[in-house]
């Protein structure tokens, strides 16, 4: 036994150490637990009480200059890693740190989720690209409507027609199809139409609409959670209004206004020198949308809205140019942060 460990001793002595390699070696031959060091103590169990007296002092002490022999090389090596890596200037001032934001329209994207989870309603999605029932038909858009033209829409292909989405609608009937009600949900994302690009208006934008189906459902409840969200999104000050309208997919239909955060109802270009902007499109789900989707409009009642994330943003950072969203200019970008 002694002379086991006498021979373990000068292999350990004569092992050269010079790279990670080797380390590892090392490691695996001598102090692992299936190391020579460890196995001597193995057959040490096996000796009488005066031979382990006699054995195992030179044993432990082999130990213990084995680890120490590791240790040192592997400080040694990640000593002489750091000095051959940095070849910087150790005397220059330290550069702070650079944190990055989130881009105005995330922050109002989530604010607008958060406003709405709250609520109970649940973030849907659904694909950019679509066809022609999900997208027009499914949300009783007659064959001859404008959005259907080219010059409105962004078709892909023709005979079946397939083309990046107008609306977000086509989440909501995706929902409708596949679920039995009751739901709730908003379905932000973006979307696509042929529009000159101007202080107001861009060929993709960004859209969350919303869908509540359940019995009993009713205008009133629509009005209620449009004027929650404009309080709780502009502040409690803001002044709404709702303005008859039309849409396809809803009867009876409603515009909702605010009062103009930018120019504070004085006339600007964004509110087209009228004090108001629209911020929503809204109404309750028309029947035909409902049957179309397997829902049957006798049981069932709903309201949808819809609004632009971009023209939110633009209220609640006093931006007077969508534009901006898209150019990339850091210092437009690195103004924002979350505004509660």
């Amino acid at each position: 036994m002694e002379d086991k460990i006498k021979a373990i001793e000068a292999r350990v002595q004569e092992f050269v150490i010079d790279t990670r390699d080797k380390l590892e070696h090392f490691r695996l031959q001598f102090i692992s637990k299936k190391g020579e060091v460890s196995l001597l103590f193995d057959e040490l169990k096996a000796l009488s009480a005066e031979q382990k007296k006699l054995v195992g002092k030179a044993l432990n002490e082999l130990k213990k200059f084995s680890e120490e022999k590791f240790k040192l090389s592997q400080e040694q090596l990640e000593s002489n890693t750091a000095a051959t890596t940095f070849t910087g200037d150790l005397t220059l001032p330290v550069i702070p740190g650079k944190t990055g934001g989130q881009h105005p329209l995330s922050l109002t994207r989530y604010r607008i989720i958060e406003i709405f989870e709250r609520l109970g309603f649940n973030v849907e999605d659904g694909p950019e690209i679509e066809d022609d029932w999900h997208n027009f038909t499914a949300l009783n858009f007659p064959e001859n409507h404008p959005a259907r033209e080219m010059q409105d829409t962004f078709f892909i292909e023709k005979n079946p027609d397939v083309l990046l989405r107008t609306h977000t609608s086509n989440v909501q009937i995706r929902l409708m199809k596949n679920r039995k009600p009751p739901f709730r949900a908003i379905m932000p994302g973006r979307v696509y139409r042929n529009e000159a690009i101007s202080a107001r208006a861009h060929c993709f934008f960004h859209q969350v609409e919303g869908l509540y189906v359940d019995t009993n459902v009713g205008f009133a409840d629509l009005k209620q959670t449009l004027y929650h969200f404009a309080k709780e999104m502009f502040g409690k000050e803001t002044k709404i209004r709702l303005r008859p309208s039309f849409f396809p997919f809803t009867e009876p239909s409603a515009e909702i206004d605010i009062s103009c955060l930018i120019c504070h109802g004085k006339g600007c270009n964004v509110c087209k020198y009228s004090g108001w902007v629209e911020i929503a499109g809204s109404g309750m789900v028309h029947p035909n949308v409902l049957r179309n989707c397997g829902i049957d409009p006798e049981v069932f009642t709903g309201f949808a809205f819809g609004m632009g994330i971009e023209r939110i943003t633009m209220l609640r950072y006093s931006i007077n140019d969508l534009r901006l969203f898209s150019e990339n200019d850091l210092r437009f970008l690195k103004q924002f942060k979350p505004v509660m």
